[in-house]
């Protein structure tokens, strides 16, 4: 399918690998130009080189996104982006006993605060130019909350009731604001849950992944490659009439009507 966005120009953000980087692969093979930001820098580096292969072009940022110097630099490359994938690290895994006001604080400034104010930076140039698309990567704890990740759920939260006010209110410029909600993908952050859960439950790695991909009505896990084809549709001229909706994509996990 002609998803109608060659040429246009994206910001992808967190994207040397996982999630980000497929939305980024995604996005070239539709014909986009990226702006590609990560801590790493030889992972991003090695990422704009695969990117470029596909024939478009790649500028890369080495810094924190999620920090007011990173917000700067990465806008300074790409100051008025036609798209914009937000996507940051969640935080991580514990207990309501144990997390302090800081945690939280860290929390809402990684995946609540630092979104909200790239989507506030890159609007004004999408209203003027009629057009525009935003999808921020979230989680499925947004729909179904899990209790070890209780930060994560209370930031991606806030951010979901943001987009589900401003998306109504941009959506006559050509605007189109949506979440992707991805549960268990093959992810560097999943591959350290399953660790985590092997060591618990005294088994392998293996077993812990057999063990959790069986929880998955489709009895597997997610790629990146999948995830950032449906991130692409979304950011697709087919995409106009989809606004402020929460996309789950975890492969039948959540078991929900709505």
């Amino acid at each position: 399918m002609d998803l109608g966005i060659l040429g246009k120009k994206a910001l992808v953000c967190a994207s040397s690998k996982g999630l980000g980087f497929g939305c980024a692969v995604a996005l070239a093979n539709a014909g986009v130009d990226v702006t590609m930001c990560a801590r790493n820098e030889g992972q991003l580096i090695e990422a704009g080189k695969k990117i470029r292969k596909v024939g478009v072009q790649a500028t890369i940022v080495v810094c924190d996104i999620t920090t007011q110097d990173g917000v700067e630099r990465v806008l300074e490359k790409i100051p008025n982006p036609d798209i914009l994938i937000n996507n940051a690290g969640g935080p991580p895994p514990g207990s309501w006993e144990t997390w302090t006001n800081d945690d939280f604080l860290s929390a809402i400034q990684s995946n609540m605060l630092t979104p909200i104010k790239l989507i506030q930076r890159v609007l004004p140039s999408m209203i003027e130019n009629r057009w525009g698309r935003i999808v921020n990567i979230t989680s499925g704890a947004v729909k179904a909350p899990i209790p070890a990740l209780g930060l994560s759920n209370t930031a991606r939260a806030g951010l979901t009731g943001f987009v589900a006010g401003v998306s109504r209110q941009v959506a006559k410029y050509g605007i189109s604001i949506n979440n992707a909600l991805p549960g268990v993908h093959d992810t560097d952050r999943i591959k350290g849950f399953d660790e985590t859960m092997a060591k618990s439950l005294n088994i392998s790695i293996e077993e812990a992944r057999e063990k959790k991909a069986l929880s998955i009505p489709v009895g597997r896990y997610g790629d990146a490659d999948e995830f950032g084809n449906i991130c692409a549709f979304l950011c697709s001229q087919h995409a106009s009439f989809i606004i402020g909706q929460n996309i789950v994509i975890d492969g039948g996990a959540i078991n929900a009507t709505i």
